[in-house]
């Protein structure tokens, strides 16, 4: 176990389970089990390295979170509390501080500055996190060749660069269409050659992810599977960027504690995703949290995105939705687009035609201006056409 949050009683520690506290509280100091390595703005490479080394040594694990000004190190896997002193002599060492949240590495207290997920290769990549929007667009499902290059010519042409579309498909009849599987990926991979789009799929258990990982550049975590703990962990261990959509009926806390198990292997980019959570309202498929996404940056250098499509479950209400969660903070958008929406075989009432995409696209780059952002890879000035 890392550490549990003790600030009051009757609290969750990192499993979940009720903690039961004397109604003093615990004291806090130097035995609390929460602690982060400080490293001092001036630290070299070699000083992180030996604080690494010492963290391992004594059978626990070092994640390494460079800032813009100095690095913090977690610790994973220690079962009581550690003492300051073990790691404050040590050379480039600022200062050894508690941590008070029940998730460690996707707090602000471990980094204070937002993450920039990169997607692709340095040089003509995508990042997602920063001043620059990203917009994932794409149909819900690999239904055909001629479907899915259709979805990505417009997907591109009207500015976007990351392309979604799930090759295999949770749903929630046995029935419905479950993706083309393998097939599936491979028109993928041929959207990425075409049209220079990078892909984000959908894995869904751990014995698929391997074949996922062959074609994929974002990992996909869906909502029905967010808490599926073998599936995060196995996706933690990727070196690909992570997507983790927020479960349907998942708190905030829970949201930020499946992040935490990604990161707690070792993959530190992970892209939050609000998608709706389930209420008693009718007129909407979800209701769509864009107060989540304050409160996410509040608490967490990660970035996080918006699903406006599966956030409504009708297409009326995308676009809409969609410039709130740019006003809102979000660093980004999934969107569900299909050339005939009328005929997608997954989702096609949520899905948007083309040409709405294309007024999507203009209605955000607007708004983003206005916030002093720019959207990734729309470089005409907004209303222009070529």
């Amino acid at each position: 176990m890392f550490f549990m949050q003790i600030a009051s009683q009757n609290r969750l520690d990192y499993t979940g389970q009720s903690l039961s506290l004397p109604a003093g509280g615990v004291e806090r100091g130097p035995k609390e089990g929460a602690m982060l390595i400080v490293m001092k703005p001036q630290a070299s490479e070699e000083d992180i390295r030996r604080v690494c080394q010492r963290i391992e040594a004594l059978g626990y694990r070092a994640h390494a979170m460079p800032g813009a000004q100095r690095t913090a190190i977690g610790i994973t896997g220690n079962k009581g509390p550690l003492e300051p002193e073990e790691f404050e002599s040590l050379a480039g060492v600022a200062e050894a501080i508690p941590v008070s949240k029940p998730y460690k590495l996707v707090s602000r207290e471990v980094k204070n500055e937002d993450s920039q997920v990169r997607v692709g290769p340095a040089e003509g990549g995508v990042t997602i996190g920063g001043r620059q929007l990203a917009i994932i667009a794409g149909p819900c499902a690999v239904e055909s060749r001629e479907q899915a290059l259709a979805a990505a010519e417009h997907v591109r042409k009207a500015g976007a660069r990351l392309f979604r579309a799930g090759a295999f498909k949770p749903r929630t009849s046995p029935y419905s269409f479950q993706g083309m599987g393998e097939e599936g990926l491979k028109i993928l991979a041929e959207v990425r050659r075409q049209f220079g789009l990078f892909i984000v799929t959908e894995t869904i258990d751990p014995e698929n992810c391997d074949l996922v990982e062959e074609y994929a550049d974002v990992l996909q975590v869906g909502a029905r599977n967010m808490q599926n703990f073998s599936l995060l962990k196995r996706v933690g261990r990727s070196k690909k960027p992570v997507l983790l959509k927020r479960g349907m009926s998942a708190t905030l806390e829970e949201f930020l504690m499946a992040a935490e198990y990604v990161l707690s292997e070792g993959n530190y980019n992970v892209i939050l995703c609000e998608r709706g959570v389930r209420t008693f309202a009718d007129h909407t498929r979800n209701t769509l949290d864009l107060s989540v996404i304050p409160a996410v940056k509040l608490l967490s250098h990660l970035p996080i995105i918006v699903d406006p499509s599966h956030g409504t479950g009708k297409r009326d209400k995308v676009i809409p939705l969609a410039r709130a969660a740019i006003a809102v903070g979000a660093d980004g958008l999934i969107v569900e687009v299909h050339p005939e929406p009328e005929r997608a075989l997954s989702d096609g009432y949520q899905s948007l035609y083309p040409e709405q995409f294309e007024s999507l696209m203009e209605q955000v780059t607007a708004i983003a201006g206005v916030l002093g952002r720019t959207v990734e890879g729309k470089r005409k000035e907004v209303g222009s056409r070529k």
